[in-house]
């Protein structure tokens, strides 16, 4: 949320309200979230001297971390298109519209087209970098990732992401 907003004042209120999310987390949820981190072995447990626990990012975790930079991140080509079509497609509720709206934003900025107002689409793979932006939002509920063979404006698409 800090990295979204370009105001300083709003830092401050962006901050008193994350601690009124925090309250609304699940303490066996996060745990679980926790040991699943571990589990894919992106992070890893450093003990302390004075006996806490600091969790670190194993050096997967911060290779992964650096791939998917959400400022920086853009969507490959491959040099032979596979003829397959990647399409994201949400229903965000109004009352989270601000993440829909940063969904749309991050979905233009890392490559895709929009199709429609809420249909975004790519012809090279790209689901990992979906995924992220997906469960960076916490919007798994209401995003759709389909793989396509054929739209009937096919001949359009390919001359807007140059693959004629």
């Amino acid at each position: 949320a800090l990295g979204l907003t370009r105001s300083p004042r709003q830092y401050f209120r962006i901050l008193s309200e994350m601690k009124k999310e925090w309250e609304w987390i699940s303490k066996s949820e996060l745990e679980r979230s926790i040991q699943k981190l571990y589990k894919s072995k992106l992070i890893k447990e450093k003990y302390n001297r004075d006996g806490s626990l600091t969790m670190i990012l194993s050096e997967t975790g911060k290779e992964l971390a650096l791939t998917y930079n959400l400022d920086t991140m853009l969507l490959t080509k491959t040099k032979v298109w596979d003829g397959k079509w990647r399409l994201v497609t949400f229903d965000i509720p109004e009352k989270i519209k601000k993440v829909r709206d940063a969904i749309r934003y991050h979905l233009k900025k890392i490559g895709m087209h929009e199709f429609q107002k809420s249909l975004f689409i790519y012809p090279h793979e790209c689901k990992k970098e979906i995924d992220f932006i997906i469960e960076f939002y916490n919007v798994r509920k209401h995003v759709r990732f389909i793989l396509a063979e054929t739209i009937d404006n096919e001949l359009d698409l390919k001359k807007s992401f140059k693959l004629t």
